[in-house]
């Protein structure tokens, strides 16, 4: 089998047609034989941190401003944390699937982030998801590339900055990109 392609950013290529990941950058958690996971990193929603605790009855004692993230088309109705510290490292359903990032989708994940939210955390609803070798199908098509994880894009950098710094992650100008096939 080939290497995982996990853990990455994966950059939407500018001509992307899907509206679901027009200029998005995906914060790829896992990928093996039977597909891949990943969660968009540059989406808001207008949920707050503290409305979605309280519709779950978790209480919430971070920033009440704190916003959650779209994840991505598939099941919009499940909640993922992504948190930077080992507060979720004591939950047996929570993956390590990159040097200190911790990723988990259970209430009682939401919970303990919500009790003491660590300074590295997202709040994610749905995620990117793709069948066997679909992914690989479609960087190798030219609709992404594949940049390397960076944590300031996945805690620090804005939305609205994210798709322009994942490009400047691989030493390109967004401004000079011409898709085509092959890309990598």
């Amino acid at each position: 089998m080939a290497a995982s392609i996990a853990p990455a950013l994966l950059v939407a290529m500018p001509d992307l047609a899907d509206p679901n990941f027009r200029r998005t950058v995906v914060l790829l958690v896992h990928n093996d034989a039977d597909g891949t996971i990943g969660l968009v990193l540059n989406r808001a929603t207008d949920l707050s941190a503290a409305d979605l605790c309280e519709t779950l009855d978790v209480e919430w004692r971070g920033d009440p401003d704190w916003t959650v993230s779209w994840g991505g088309p598939v099941q919009p109705n499940t909640g993922w944390v992504v948190a930077g510290e080992t507060s979720l490292g004591a939950l047996p359903e929570a993956t390590n699937f990159a040097e200190g990032l911790w990723f988990a989708g259970s209430l009682d994940a939401l919970r303990c982030v919500a009790d003491r939210p660590p300074a590295q955390l997202r709040l994610f609803l749905g995620y990117a998801g793709w069948g066997p070798g679909q992914l690989e199908s479609e960087i190798a098509a030219g609709g992404w590339v594949i940049a390397p994880l960076d944590r300031r894009a996945v805690f620090e950098t804005s939305e609205e900055d994210l798709w322009a710094h994942a490009w400047r992650l691989l030493g390109i100008d967004p401004a000079t990109i011409v898709s085509t096939p092959g890309v990598h």
